[in-house]
């Protein structure tokens, strides 16, 4: 046998091996979401749309969906994902208040945007994308890349009393997350009381609240606020909750760029899809409960009421903004963005 045509022969199996080895290597994005098991959302992201990157990538990258808190709690979701402990979250930024104010800017600028795509249009074209990466840098010592950031709904808030406008918001026990939201509600006139999500139902039914901050129409029905709470606001105008999608620095630089833009695409895509579904769910069960004879009153405030309501709430973030340099930076973007929408006057 030839000797060169020998070695040749075992370079060229070595090299064929190697790309078989490299074309079945796949990556996989060990996910935490924001949502439990059975939330409509995280059903529909892991069922309808998480199954289409592998096949977007052709095989390379898939996901490994887990529930809320499932590895980490939330709060702690940015370092997990710098640490390699997650390769990837869809989990609000508002959870990482904690180690800046301007992540609760970021995450849910409270009574700011009048529907989610606006919202949605400032994390995409409007800077959000870049402030959450300037902020998860900051934080994460430049170990995680974001790859969008977006919300899926406005939230509608669940009342046990008849709310009708902003002068019937003043001395109502509102359940409100502590922070931003919580002090939105007490420059309106309401008494914020946080309680965990997990009360919600258990505070309405014994008094503890009035109303709450709960989440969107159709998330509240299912768990049966609707059915205690029987006043509910919708349109919602309070809380627009944005989820950022965010990957390891290192998972993301192994990516060739063909599946990097299919992460990229892929989640400008699902969210799209998710934000229309959510509210075609919504506008179902509004209409259901809208019907003659229902015991649910759903209460749609005078726009008058929704305009003042955001001007108090500019209050609340300009104090916010004086937190932090980034919170100051995050705050002036928004206000930029709402003021080219007609949200905000000059």
């Amino acid at each position: 046998m030839n000797p060169k045509r020998s070695a040749l022969g075992t370079l060229v199996a070595a090299a064929v091996g190697l790309w078989a080895a490299q074309a079945d290597a796949q990556t996989v994005l060990r996910t935490q979401m924001g949502q439990n098991a059975g939330d409509f959302v995280f059903r529909h992201v892991t069922e309808v749309w998480m199954p289409k990157l592998e096949a977007m990538t052709g095989g390379k990258v898939k996901f490994e969906p887990y529930p809320a808190n499932a590895i980490v709690p939330s709060n702690e979701v940015l370092d997990a994902v710098a640490e390699g402990i997650l390769q990837a979250d869809l989990v609000s930024p508002i959870f990482y208040s904690g180690k800046d104010p301007a992540y609760a800017l970021i995450g849910d600028l409270t009574a700011g945007y009048a529907d989610p795509d606006q919202m949605a249009a400032w994390c995409s074209i409007g800077g959000g994308k870049e402030l959450l990466q300037k902020a998860d840098d900051t934080y994460s010592e430049g170990r995680v890349h974001v790859i969008g950031c977006a919300p899926y709904t406005l939230e509608s808030l669940v009342a046990k009393v008849p709310i009708k406008g902003l002068a019937e918001m003043k001395g109502v026990k509102v359940r409100a997350p502590a922070g931003l939201a919580s002090e939105v509600f007490r420059r309106a006139g309401a008494t914020p009381v946080s309680i965990p999500f997990s009360e919600v139902y258990t505070g309405l039914e014994k008094g503890i609240v009035d109303a709450a901050d709960a989440a969107a129409y159709a998330n509240n029905a299912s768990q049966g606020f609707n059915d205690i709470a029987p006043y509910p606001l919708y349109p919602g105008f309070h809380s627009t909750p944005v989820f950022e999608f965010a990957i390891n620095k290192k998972v993301w630089d192994s990516l060739d760029k063909a599946s990097q833009t299919a992460l990229e695409v892929w989640f400008e895509a699902a969210y799209n899809d998710l934000r229309r579904v959510a509210h075609i769910e919504d506008e179902n069960l509004v209409r259901r409960d809208s019907k003659p004879g229902s015991k649910v009153h759903v209460i749609d405030w005078p726009q008058k009421d929704r305009d003042e309501f955001r001007k108090i709430a500019v209050g609340a973030w300009k104090s916010f903004s004086e937190k932090s340099p980034l919170a100051g930076e995050v705050y002036q973007s928004h206000m930029k963005f709402l003021t080219e929408l007609g949200l905000l006057r000059e």
